[in-house]
């Protein structure tokens, strides 16, 4: 039987093998469209973009500028966080980082594949989540860091996200 969903901690640290660099892609468009086209695929209506969420985002990203550690914020809203280096990752690789986390979800048990994480998964397509904010930075030891934040927040434990 799977883990459930709720009890791993929501930390990436996948590295992308395919990054492709735009200022497109980390655009606020490009990183609704990852989202909401994962949300789509399970009936679950689009996040809008929210600047107050997007604040958060940059305020928590420029504190993880120093050392680009996976450590979450404990703030008031979702997060999912991502950690690339020896590439130029994007702010949309990193949500189809999390999207590629769906395989490992079985939402007949609300569970995640046993040594698989779903959790970032969960939080994007979680039906009660209706704004997202998001921040990509340099750190300064040239890896990249992303944040995104979802609000109201998701992964409840004993809910299904749709």
């Amino acid at each position: 039987m799977g883990l459930p969903i709720l009890s791993l901690p929501l930390i990436c640290a996948l590295i992308l093998s395919t990054p492709h660099t735009t200022n497109a892609q980390n655009s606020h468009q490009a990183i609704l469209d990852a989202h909401n086209e994962a949300r789509a695929d399970v009936g679950v209506a689009p996040l809008r973009w929210s600047n107050a969420v997007a604040e958060y985002a940059r305020y928590y990203a420029s504190v993880r500028r120093s050392d680009c550690r996976l450590v979450h914020s404990d703030g008031p809203y979702g997060e999912n966080l991502f950690w690339g280096s020896g590439a130029d990752f994007t702010a949309s690789e990193a949500v189809d980082d999390w999207v590629s986390e769906r395989p490992y979800y079985d939402y007949r048990g609300n569970t995640c594949e046993d040594g698989e994480a779903c959790g970032h998964y969960t939080q994007v397509v979680w039906r009660e989540s209706t704004r997202v904010g998001c921040a990509r930075v340099r750190c300064d030891d040239g890896d990249i860091f992303v944040t995104c934040n979802y609000d109201p927040p998701g992964n409840i434990i004993g809910q299904r996200p749709y």
